[in-house]
């Protein structure tokens, strides 16, 4: 059996952006991965980040990626990424933003806070917010 990868992936309202999802599957296509998208609820409370999370835990599924889910209890993204990260249990960390100017994360230098917080190599993804409209 092969060794498997295990990834933290935190995102919020880029959670189902496309940028994301083809980040994910060109990790996926390197090696075994297994992915857990931890959304911090932000702003827009439990509510939105819970059905954001539903909706992009659907299409990664549909797109060959293992991968589960988890609403993180507050709405800090580096608070989550602590609360949640266990070295025993993963690997890498991707973390998804909007682009520089809109993203708060990026305000506060998130992608590398985690590096430091963690030891463990981050991907930073950068993807406008996705329109549910133009999903359908």
């Amino acid at each position: 059996m092969a060794w498997q990868t295990s990834a933290l992936v935190i995102a919020n309202r880029t959670v189902d952006s496309d940028q994301l999802l083809e980040a994910l599957e060109r990790r996926a296509r390197s090696g075994p991965v297994k992915f857990t998208l931890l959304v911090p609820s932000g702003p827009s409370g439990r509510g939105g980040a819970g059905e954001r999370l539903e909706a992009a835990l659907n299409r990664m599924r549909a797109a060959g990626l293992e991968v589960e889910g988890s609403l993180a209890r507050g709405g800090e993204p580096l608070a989550a990424a602590h609360e949640a990260w266990d070295p025993a249990k993963y690997d890498e960390i991707v973390v998804c933003t909007l682009p520089t100017g809109a993203s708060k994360w990026l305000q506060v230098d998130l992608p590398h806070r985690l590096a430091k917080l963690t030891d463990a190599p981050v991907t930073h993804v950068v993807a406008p917010e996705r329109d549910p409209a133009a999903a359908t």
